[in-house]
């Protein structure tokens, strides 16, 4: 596996761990909607969250990857998984950024971080 992948792999694994003791049950990992991709589907309640993990080594902000294109793409795959798998939960964006600095990481985590574009969404 891949250096990226294998840290990116990382990330992942630790927004789950926060996600899961503040009582998320995980539905899906590394889901694929079409051509978009949700890194992690947690619910809880009627509450579906939709979270995006990046994960850095080289000392740039993770958060800096989530521009209003992703977050256009994150809505658009949040409506196609809630259309599939029951139209019944809330959803919620949140962006996990980590920042690895060898084996130490340092974790941001930005709860309900955006509201979902009230525009036709971005190509």
């Amino acid at each position: 596996m891949a250096r990226h992948n294998e840290l990116g792999r990382r990330g992942e694994d630790i927004a789950c761990e926060m996600l899961v003791r503040d009582g998320y049950a995980i539905v899906a990992r590394n889901r694929r909607m079409h051509h978009y991709e949700i890194d992690i589907v947690a619910l809880k309640g009627e509450r579906m969250v939709f979270a995006e993990v990046k994960t850095r080594s080289d000392g740039s902000d993770p958060l800096d990857a989530v521009d209003e294109k992703k977050m256009a793409h994150m809505a658009r795959a949040a409506d196609i998984f809630i259309q599939a798998y029951g139209e019944r939960y809330e959803a919620q964006f949140d962006v996990f950024g980590i920042s690895f600095s060898g084996d130490e990481y340092k974790v941001e985590h930005i709860a309900d971080a955006f509201l979902p574009p009230l525009k036709q969404y971005s190509k």
